[in-house]
């Protein structure tokens, strides 16, 4: 399958639109997966699972700036769109005033915690500022948190070691819990 979906993304970034569909076709399931597990636990019932990937593929439309080297670099992009999706959706719920939706957001080993709208948005801050700091504890954070990928695959999307994934979302982990506590 890696063969194939890298084979998809070279089309897709010459301008093949079908390749892109059925790229999309291929990936459809593990794009799911990804986002139930960046969802489970998760209260809001505004933004399913398919919602979520669904929301993602308009981020991951291709446009002239389509550069995806592989697969594993396709669902790096992936975890940086659902973050994208979660936030805009968690701006949208504040603005609304409607309250509820928790997401539970514990940095642990599991990656699933639960945090409201306004700590959604918190997090997005305190990681955007991470970013600035270190872009690959960021990219580790989306990896893990928004991409629901365990530290083998965030190791292979990011092209680093698993040792250097663990110590960087140590790292990281601790940055936004701190970000988070002031």
């Amino acid at each position: 399958m890696a063969e194939s979906v890298t084979a998809l993304l070279q089309a897709a970034r010459e301008g093949d639109t079908r390749a892109f569909d059925a790229l999309y076709e291929t990936i459809y399931e593990e794009l799911r997966r990804l986002a139930h597990r960046v969802r489970s636990g998760r209260g809001d019932v505004t933004l399913s699972t398919t919602g979520l990937v669904h929301e993602a593929y308009l981020h991951l439309i291709p446009s002239k700036d389509l550069n995806w080297q592989d697969r594993t670099h396709f669902f790096r992009v992936a975890a940086r769109a659902m973050r994208q999706v979660l936030v805009r959706e968690a701006r949208r719920r504040k603005a609304l005033k409607r309250g509820g939706g928790v997401l539970t957001v514990t940095f642990d080993d599991r990656v699933h915690a639960a945090v409201d709208e306004d700590d959604l948005l918190m997090l997005d801050e305190a990681l955007s500022r991470l970013e600035a700091l270190d872009t690959r504890q960021a990219r580790v954070v989306e990896c893990r948190f928004f991409g629901g990928l365990t530290i083998e695959e965030t190791a292979e999307a990011l092209g680093v070691g698993t040792a250097t994934v663990k110590r960087d979302w140590r790292v990281a982990r601790a940055y936004l819990v701190r970000a988070l506590a002031s």
